[in-house]
């Protein structure tokens, strides 16, 4: 679909979207339009008792006295309560309206009769954001369609200053295709995304000036990343990290660091998962997916910002060669690892790659994210993500982002007590904790100890990332969850 921007004016073909608050009053475009069609909008907003809420919509098909074949009148509440995140959300409800429709064409005007709290322009960059993050469908595998592909082709946003509504849509159309580009790789089957392949397309971002290297098993040996190797040993695909570097910012700057947990498919290995619902385990890549998400946003929209990614790739799978239960792994830091449960491996592929990032980059902060605990969904459920944290500034700028992006964040503890619930006997720590309590809790605790004094964050995002709930701006199954939230936070603190 093409998004565009332009002066406001009665469109010609196709449908048109008026925006409505709870006045009731039409914009002065809906008011020539009601003129044209002898008052066919206002009388269908009275039958139908329109009161112009949020997500309140009058559908009108083929109003006489109009070029347009579908007038939607949208109720945006109450004008001063309409914000960046409410607008984006509401232009996704429209898309979804209509993309359902028959027009090829569609004309969102951005036009209001009260003042809002953001620029017009701001609401016009805003709805289209809204529209391009809805637009996305994951059906290249499906070879029968039921009902075809989508008709609307373009969309339109009409709005007072269309040259600065697109300056402004610029980065969040950036942004969108790497959520979308994050959605891609979750929704992709393990069979076809396994971790060369993972890394072959990350590969593809260096055309957006993305430094990236690959690193094959031989250099991760010489590195010492056995805890991470250890993970991938049942599988007939070997191993890799990639190393995105983003040079956006002053030269000698440290880079802000995001790192991520790539575990292709996940059958637990020798401690193997229940048959049931483990096809989603194709999904337990979604950390590694929203870090080349977010680095592709960074890069298409030029951040002024340095930024690294790091993700480590591998598929866990029983065989022979598996890691056993009881097996004690030496990491890249030199801290000896027994694996209790091979199931609980993201936390292996985490240690060796925080350790790796900040010997080598020295970053401003360490962000990791992790589909990697099931605890995380009993304390949450699919709404917040879970937030463990060092340092408390860092913490604050992940909450105020995810609040005004709606990818939610939630702290939660850290402390001695849990930490003492990883020591084992028989080596520097083990890679789960006592029981069934705290699981969360103590996957964050373990990775605690591979970060040293760096600040750092780790979200566990199994609840967000995959089978994630439905949004207006959010119909698919992998979200795209942490890309809109990450930037946000570079956009809020660090961005020069």
């Amino acid at each position: 679909m093409t998004i565009s921007f332009s002066k406001i004016a009665l469109p010609k073909a196709g449908a048109m979207v008026l925006l409505v608050g709870k006045d009731g009053a039409l914009p002065p475009l809906g008011r020539k339009a009601d003129e044209a069609s002898s008052g066919q909008l206002g009388k269908a907003m009275k039958v139908t008792g329109f009161a112009g809420k949020q997500n309140e919509f009058v559908d009108l098909p083929a109003p006489t006295g109009l070029a347009v074949s579908r007038v939607v009148i949208a109720g945006i509440g109450e004008p001063g309560e309409l914000g960046e995140f409410e607008a984006e959300r509401l232009g996704g409800s429209l898309a979804a309206k209509l993309l359902d429709g028959a027009d090829s064409s569609a004309v969102i005007v951005a036009e209001t009769v009260a003042d809002l709290k953001i620029a017009p322009e701001i609401l016009a960059a805003r709805l289209a954001s809204g529209v391009r993050l809805r637009d996305y469908r994951f059906d290249k595998y499906v070879t029968r369609k039921k009902n075809g592909d989508p008709k609307l082709k373009s969309v339109t946003v009409q709005a007072a200053a269309p040259a600065r509504a697109q300056s402004a849509f610029r980065g969040l159309d950036a942004v969108a295709n790497g959520v979308h580009l994050a959605r891609d790789l979750v929704n992709e089957p393990a069979n076809i995304l396994f971790p060369a392949e993972f890394a072959k397309r990350a590969q593809g971002l260096s055309k957006l000036g993305v430094r990236v290297e690959v690193l094959a098993p031989k250099q991760l040996e010489k590195l010492g990343m056995n805890a991470l190797l250890g993970v991938g040993h049942g599988s007939d695909h070997e191993s890799r990290v990639v190393v995105m570097q983003w040079s956006g910012g002053r030269s000698g700057s440290k880079p802000l660091a995001f790192i991520g947990k790539g575990v292709t498919f996940d059958t637990g290995g020798i401690s193997i998962k229940p048959a049931a619902s483990m096809g989603d385990m194709k999904g337990d890549m979604g950390g590694a997916a929203c870090v080349v998400g977010l680095m592709h946003a960074l890069a298409a929209r030029k951040a002024k910002v340095n930024a690294v990614g790091v993700i480590g790739l591998a598929e866990n799978m029983p065989d022979a060669a598996a890691q056993r239960p009881g097996d004690i792994v030496t990491s890249m830091s030199g801290q000896t690892i027994e694996v209790l449960n091979t199931d609980a491996e993201g936390r292996l592929v985490l240690a060796d790659i925080l350790w790796y990032a900040q010997k080598r980059f020295k970053p401003e902060f360490m962000i990791n994210l992790a589909t990697l605990t099931g605890a995380i969904l009993v304390a949450l459920g699919q709404e917040y993500a879970g937030m463990f944290a060092n340092n408390d500034e860092l913490a604050d700028g992940l909450f105020a982002a995810g609040s005004a992006t709606g990818e939610k964040v939630w702290r939660m503890p850290l402390a001695p007590e849990y930490d003492k619930m990883i020591d084992t006997p028989n080596a520097d720590m083990k890679n789960i904790g006592n029981g069934r309590n705290a699981g969360a809790i103590t996957a964050a605790q373990f990775l605690q100890r591979f970060v040293n004094d760096f600040p750092w964050a780790h979200l566990d995002i199994a609840g967000t990332a995959m089978n994630s709930p439905k949004s207006p701006i959010n119909p698919s199954w992998g979200s795209g969850y942490g890309v809109r939230l990450l930037n946000q936070l570079v956009v809020d603190r660090y961005e020069k």
